[in-house]
């Protein structure tokens, strides 16, 4: 593991102050200023090797791209998901997403810090969420998660609009998704050269994909993406 840069050294001191010492997975006593024990930490379900361009886990370490992006590159030129939406890491995401766990969430900023992208470029830019399904959630996840990584790293958000209240993607498939979010984001101001998606989980890519198609007509030039977790699609 790197040494941590001069940001990541005052986001996790930061963080610090907002864990209790204990493991959040085993409830064992915590590393020092961690949310968690070196061993739930290691077993966690890591995205070990995966496409450079949706986060896909890959089945052999020497590949760079999976089939779709080969066959159909997306916008994206980085995605950065460190793990797999599965056992805990599922169950942490639920309590954040759905019961609005304020330890969930600081729990899986920490983990995004735990493993950061090699360069962010300069700003943020959060998955927008529907004013109607925001209102019914309470929050959203994906503002708040890019909220707090701007604190620890320095970097600004930068706003993006959801125009449309787009029907639940759960049961589609990538191509009905991505007909799902036709015309559903817009973004308003001339965004820097260089900007990083946020999104909790990336399931297909669809969304990020159609966030990246928008942020690249409003003057983005490389897009990046960064969740929490991926979803395997084998």
């Amino acid at each position: 593991m790197r040494l941590r840069s001069t940001w990541q050294q005052a986001a996790h001191k930061e963080l610090q102050k907002a864990l209790p010492g204990y493991c959040a997975f085993c409830l064992m006593p915590a590393g020092r200023g961690l949310g968690w024990c070196q061993t739930c930490f290691t077993e966690l379900p890591w995205n070990v090797s995966s496409c450079e361009q949706c986060a896909e886990p890959l089945d052999h370490p020497t590949q760079r791209r999976c089939g779709h992006c080969l066959l159909d590159p997306p916008v994206v030129t980085h995605a950065h998901a460190a793990l797999l939406f599965q056992a805990s890491i599922k169950e942490l995401l639920h309590d954040f997403k759905f019961k609005a766990s304020p330890r969930a969430g600081m729990l899986l900023v920490e983990l995004m810090l735990a493993s950061i992208p090699d360069d962010p470029g300069t700003a943020l830019v959060a998955v927008p969420m529907h004013r109607k399904r925001a209102r019914e959630r309470g929050f959203n996840q994906a503002r708040w998660l890019a909220e707090q990584l701007a604190k620890r790293t320095g970097l600004v958000v930068l706003e993006a609009q959801c125009n449309k209240l787009v029907a639940s993607q759960r049961s589609l498939n990538r191509h009905e998704r991505a007909a799902n979010l036709h015309g559903a984001f817009s973004i308003k101001a001339p965004l820097p050269a260089h900007i990083t998606l946020i999104d909790d989980v990336i399931t297909t890519g669809a969304t990020i994909n159609a966030l990246a198609n928008v942020a690249q007509q409003a003057g983005a030039t490389r897009i990046d993406s960064w969740a929490v977790a991926r979803t395997p699609l084998g």
